[in-house]
């Protein structure tokens, strides 16, 4: 680590060329959470893919969580699973969706992270005796890290989304703002801030107060921006772009308006009108082109025109609830890639999210004006009997079915309680127990686990799978053309649980008519379940995540060809 008399003397710390690579993009937010950063910055990552440059985003968190796998969605979000198994803030699948390239641990920094480096670090004498602190330590870790996943991407951009709001409370934010101020001493930096102008309904104006107090304070960290985005409720007219061109020296057609539109997709598009790419382009002295975002623009307009036809799924879950309000942020990567799926066959998407905890007594009276069911992720023994009615209503009503991760391992218990008569038939992540233990925990294996903490490991990432011949898997993944190995019939897909199918009920549960359609590449994991199409139009289940690979652009076959099995089934009802 270098020392301060290094630092200062470096020609290092001389400003640098604009031309020079890699250039750095901050996207900071003001006024309040939740404005939109993540979009803005995906935004941008891909209007300058758009233009040939490799672009590399990355998030930084503020809390001390080391990832986001031990948080519960409904206080966060749905964490987003990456191929390298990094359980990420949901913004890390706007990157993937918006970029279509996958992104893993070197798109994304926590708090929690940093400071248990740094105190290892220390622990082994790595700093030499210095008196170990936040500035400057946290910070050039921070500023390490950019530089690296810079280089290993051999990126002309990086993209950094900066979490939190600027000025908050916990100011644990602050150390991030303080490593792009030091990077600008080295390389080509731009800022680009996020902020909220209201509308109160009893002024009937736009008011610009608020965004002045949270640039204030992005100045007094000294940190000027370049660029200002900004969020209403309506479009920003010239008199307020006017107002922050004047008041902060900002060039008036760099203040670009991202009002309210019908869907954060359409946010690249709207912002490429404004030229933001060609402004940022110009500031740090490259060439722009004309772009071609045609595909783009096309799935947008097929996304947000009102369709003839509505299919209507209901996703039986619990985490739903956050104090009064109800959040759809849990299930994320499920809505979008419903969404993907949805708009790819022209149809309007009706999502019907049924507490799986309180309408446990009740799941036919909830389901039965839904045309598919899917019983997506979850943990622990709450809301597993709702789950597990749910699965028997859409087996016995031939309702489509698409169970994802836990919603596999409890398609499996129901067949083996309802089906084969095996009377309290659960997982051992329920009832430690149960006689029937259809889902058990398997030791520790390096090459199959990943030690999360003491005393948990669990199988995260991106893992291969055999899928039968002939089976309804295979149709699937074979007709969209998505397969890693066509003729040994192998896909993959993202994995993230804890315990797994009890081979030794394998033969007994195949006997009675489920179908095991696709293992592990050595047999030894079951990865996906189905019934046969004589018993059931569509019903599958994979250990998988497939939700988190699926982008507007490839849809995930298993969401296409499932909302074309409830596609049916609206026609049946009519």
């Amino acid at each position: 680590m270098p020392s301060y008399n290094r630092l200062q003397t470096s020609s290092a710390w001389q400003k640098p060329p604009k031309n020079t690579s890699p250039k750095f993009i901050f996207v900071s937010g003001g006024v309040m959470s939740a404005l939109g950063k993540g979009i803005t910055a995906a935004s941008i990552s891909m209007l300058l893919k758009k233009h040939g440059y490799i672009v590399c985003p990355i998030k930084c968190e503020n809390n001390l969580n080391v990832d986001f796998g031990t948080i519960n969605p409904i206080e966060h979000g749905d964490p987003f699973l990456c191929h390298d198994g990094l359980e990420a803030d949901v913004d890390l699948g706007n990157y993937e969706r918006f970029l279509n390239q996958p992104v893993g641990s070197e798109n994304f920094m926590t708090m929690g992270q940093l400071y248990s480096t740094v105190i290892s670090n220390e622990r082994a004498l790595k700093y030499h005796g210095e008196d170990v602190e936040p500035i400057p330590h946290i910070v050039e870790e921070i500023i390490e890290r950019y530089k690296l996943a810079a280089k290993s991407n051999n990126a002309d951009y990086v993209v950094i989304e900066l979490g939190g709001t600027v000025g908050e409370y916990e100011n644990n934010n602050g150390l991030y703002y303080e490593a792009a101020r030091r990077l600008a001493f080295q390389y080509p930096v731009a800022h680009v801030h996020v902020t909220y102008v209201p509308v109160p309904p009893h002024v009937g104006e736009p008011k610009t107060k608020p965004a002045q107090f949270g640039i204030k304070e992005l100045m007094s960290m000294g940190i000027y921006p370049d660029f200002i985005v900004v969020r209403s409720e309506i479009p920003l007219d010239d008199q307020r772009k006017y107002k922050f061109a004047m008041k902060f020296n900002i060039d008036p057609n760099n203040v670009f308006s991202n009002e309210n539109l019908k869907s954060s997709d359409e946010v690249p598009i709207h912002l490429h009108k404004q030229k933001i790419d060609e402004r940022i382009l110009s500031l740090f002295g490259d060439k722009s082109k004309k772009i071609d975002i045609e595909d783009w623009t096309n799935y947008v307009n097929k996304l947000i025109k009102n369709k003839s036809k509505t299919v209507k799924i209901g996703i039986v879950g619990k985490y739903l609830a956050s104090g009064e309000s109800q959040s759809i942020d849990s299930y994320y990567a499920l809505v979008k890639a419903l969404e993907h799926a949805a708009t790819n066959q022209n149809h309007n998407l009706k999502i019907k999210f049924i507490n799986a905890e309180t309408d446990e007594k009740n799941m036919k009276t909830e389901l039965k004006d839904v045309d598919g069911i899917i019983v997506p992720i979850g943990w622990g023994s709450r809301g597993v009997e709702g789950k597990i009615n749910a699965i028997t209503y859409a087996r016995e009503n031939k309702v489509p079915y698409l169970g994802l991760c836990y919603g596999m391992q409890l398609a499996c218990v129901e067949f083996a309680r309802n089906v084969v008569g095996l009377t309290g038939a659960n997982s051992v992540e329920v009832n430690p127990k149960t006689k029937y233990p259809i889902i058990h925990s398997i030791p520790f294996d390096s090459k199959y686990q990943v030690i999360k903490a003491e005393g948990s490991s669990m199988r995260l990432g991106t893992y291969k799978c055999v899928l039968k011949k002939g089976s309804l898997a295979e149709k699937v993944y074979n007709l969209h053309d998505y397969m890693d190995d066509k003729e040994n019939r192998v896909v993959s897909e993202r994995h993230r649980h804890r315990f797994e199918f009890n081979n030794e009920y394998r033969e007994e549960l195949e006997k009675a008519g489920l179908v095991i359609s696709g293992t592990s590449p050595d047999n030894f994991f079951v990865e996906f379940i189905e019934l046969d199409k004589k018993d059931h139009p569509f019903f599958i289940a994979t250990q998988g995540h497939p939700e988190y690979k699926s982008t507007p652009l490839i849809p995930h076959p298993l969401f296409v060809e499932f909302v074309k099995a409830s596609v049916k089934t609206t026609a049946h009802k009519k």
